[in-house]
């Protein structure tokens, strides 16, 4: 008996032996086998994502316009540039950032009558710009958005000087701002100064007087640029066109004023 137990353990140990030659491995419970199979899978998807490399999103590419002509509040409102466009004398493509137009919209809605009107106006003459035929009109969202605590001065520099187009006020602090930042800045105030009929003493002019001056023996009218032209011993003439010549010329701080008198 304990000879054919022997055999019989000698004929299992051969038995496992010869599997173990071939490669077999042993049999595993299905549950077992399943739980390790789905612990490995969960680790696998665990680590996907830092072991695919993510590109960084790319900067969007700035849009050029060619010829960009951007307008601030103050030279929308005066209405000028609009008259040098119509003249041809202004051409490209006129840029309206979303700041200037949230600006206009906001002095529209204000209480003060005076500020309602200019703001009003200003959006009508743009209003007018987009439908005149053959103009281009670009309205652009601001690149640091609503949000940003930039002022609107700020904005409209910053995007004219990335476009490299003209940037057209009638403020005098922003166009040297613009300057000192690098833009081209065109102030529509000097542009008309320039303009100005250059009268000096000895000069003719036909003129109509419309007031009297501060003296009562004064008339006062006006040239066709502004200037105050003050005609000595004329204030019976008030309503009438008279002939003058240019006695002096006085620059002060509000502009040039004409005295004359009557030929």
């Amino acid at each position: 008996m304990a000879i054919k137990n022997k055999k019989i353990i000698k004929n299992k140990n051969k038995t496992i032996e010869s599997r173990e030659n071939r490669g077999m491995v042993p049999d595993f419970p299905a549950k077992l086998v399943q739980s390790l199979a789905d612990e490995v899978a969960r680790t696998v998807v665990s680590r996907l994502p830092s072991m695919i490399p993510h590109r960084a999103p790319r900067a969007k590419k700035t849009i050029k316009i060619e010829s960009a002509i951007f307008l601030d509040t103050s030279a929308i409102i005066d209405g000028r540039v609009f008259d040098l466009v119509n003249l041809g004398v202004l051409t490209g493509t006129f840029v309206i950032p979303e700041s200037i137009l949230l600006e206009l919209k906001h002095i529209a809605d204000s209480q003060d009558m005076v500020k309602r009107e200019r703001g009003r106006k200003g959006l009508a003459l743009l209003d007018k710009l987009k439908k005149t035929r053959g103009i281009k009109v670009s309205h652009v969202p601001d690149k640091n958005g609503q949000g940003s605590p930039k002022e609107v001065d700020d904005k409209l520099i910053e995007i004219a000087k990335n476009q490299k187009g003209r940037l057209i006020t009638c403020d005098y602090n922003l166009e040297k701002k613009a300057s000192i930042s690098g833009d081209l800045a065109i102030n529509i105030n000097t542009i008309a100064n320039h303009l100005k009929i250059k009268a000096v003493p000895g000069e003719a002019l036909h003129i109509r007087v419309l007031h009297v001056g501060k003296d009562l023996t004064q008339g006062v009218g006006y040239l066709d640029d502004g200037t105050m032209l003050v005609v000595e011993n004329a204030s019976t003439d008030v309503g009438k066109d008279v002939d003058v010549i240019v006695s002096r010329v006085i620059q002060t701080s509000a502009g040039r004023i004409l005295f004359s008198k009557k030929i």
